[in-house]
């Protein structure tokens, strides 16, 4: 193994996750950029890790690193290294919420001269039970969460258990006048911009505690990371350096709003992801709608089994904010616009939008995936909801 011999086994009591130095952060973000950096150099990505870690969502310890180390080498050595994003959640059951603690997992990375060994594993064991309890001296933590890229396995044999992750596509916008005339047909849209965004935020959570006080899953959980605005404005940050640092300009644009009317407006906030190298290359990038929000609670519903009545009433609205976000993202260059978990509503507006759209069940990629820290966690997949499991969630 190169200049080191000596490493111990994945199994050894001399291993320990820590808190990595500064020194080691930025060795670790100089290894795992190579994968992860997309459209930047590496040094704009280095600089994007720093910019991010001083967001709001981020500060105040928001953003932890864990190491997993030999505490016995002469010489430490960073075996294996991850991230934590402390997030508000909510968890309900017989109609009963309360507000937790919940952390979300990234930037899992095992330098390739340590692979092989079983080093990311016994850090994800560790890290998995230290979650229960890290930061939770006033809020409880009953879940972590996790986006695999890897696939379902590797992360749920270590209790991250693989929840529903699919998503529904449509191309950017196009100046074909066949589609331009049908989408006259549908209500009109307006932009969302940054100031908009945090009395939003607020009824949306407003709306989330209303429908899990109703749920009828009477001995199930139902559980939801809040869209709070600290979460939006750590992706918007995201977007924002990066598009800064391809086309020296920030996009303006967050979402889309339809309907005047509190209550009966439906809306959405999106993101731009650029993972082409080309700046003038769409292939691979991809705007995604964070938060899809239906504000009427007749007719919305968080459990992804509208019914007939509510796809009808809902779905023109959609397809109406979904050519707005086309239309943002042929302006900056993406590929497509993808939204996730659709319900059938949203799947009859993406049809509308791009009739050929189906539902894609992703096995290997963005994978979401939960470990419960409460009663029965190894039938976690069977005995919780995942409420607004969408694209904010993602860290």
């Amino acid at each position: 193994m190169g200049s080191f011999p000596d490493l111990p086994s994945s199994r050894s009591p001399t291993l320990a996750l820590v808190q990595p130095t500064e020194a080691e952060l930025r060795d670790q973000q100089s290894k795992n950029g190579e994968a992860w950096k997309g459209a930047l150099s590496l040094d704009a990505y280095l600089r994007r890790e720093l910019f991010l870690a001083n967001q709001g969502l981020a500060r105040h310890d928001g953003l932890t690193a864990w190491a997993l180390v030999d505490t016995a080498a002469k010489e430490r050595v960073v075996l294996s290294g991850c991230e934590t994003l402390r997030k508000k959640a909510l968890v309900a059951k017989d109609g009963v919420v309360k507000e937790v603690l919940c952390h979300g997992v990234g930037s899992v990375f095992c330098p390739s001269e340590f692979r092989g060994r079983g080093y990311a594993g016994r850090m994800m064991q560790e890290l998995g039970e230290r979650l229960q309890t890290w930061q939770a001296d006033e809020k409880e933590c009953l879940f972590s969460v996790l986006y695999s890229d890897i696939g379902k396995d590797f992360y749920a044999a270590r209790g991250w258990h693989p929840f529903p992750s699919s998503h529904i596509s449509v191309p950017p916008a196009t100046n074909d006048k066949k589609t331009l005339s049908a989408n006259a047909t549908l209500p009109q849209s307006r932009p969302l911009y940054a100031e908009d965004l945090a009395t939003l935020c607020a009824l949306d959570e407003k709306l989330i505690c209303h429908h899990m006080t109703k749920l009828a899953n009477r001995g199930k959980y139902s559980v939801a990371l809040v869209p709070d605005v600290e979460t939006v404005q750590w992706h918007h940050a995201r977007e924002e350096f990066i598009s800064n640092e391809l086309y020296g300009k920030k996009p303006d644009v967050k979402g889309a709003i339809v309907g005047n009317e509190p209550g009966k407006r439906v809306w959405c906030y999106w993101t731009r992801m650029w993972y082409n190298k080309d700046p003038q290359n769409s292939e691979e990038n991809t705007l995604h709608i964070l938060r899809l929000v239906i504000e009427d609670p007749a007719v919305s519903d968080f459990d992804h089994q509208d019914s007939a009545n509510a796809t009808s009433q809902v779905a023109t609205a959609v397809a109406s904010l979904l050519i707005a976000a086309q239309a943002e993202a042929a302006k900056w260059t993406m590929g497509a616009v993808d939204i996730w978990n659709p319900t059938p509503s949203t799947v009859a507006a993406a049809q509308m939008v791009h009739p050929s759209a189906v539902e894609v069940h992703r096995d290997q990629e963005s994978i979401t995936s939960l470990k419960w820290y409460g009663e029965d966690p190894d039938r976690a997949a069977d005995s919780i909801d995942w409420i607004g499991n969408e694209k904010y969630g993602w860290c």
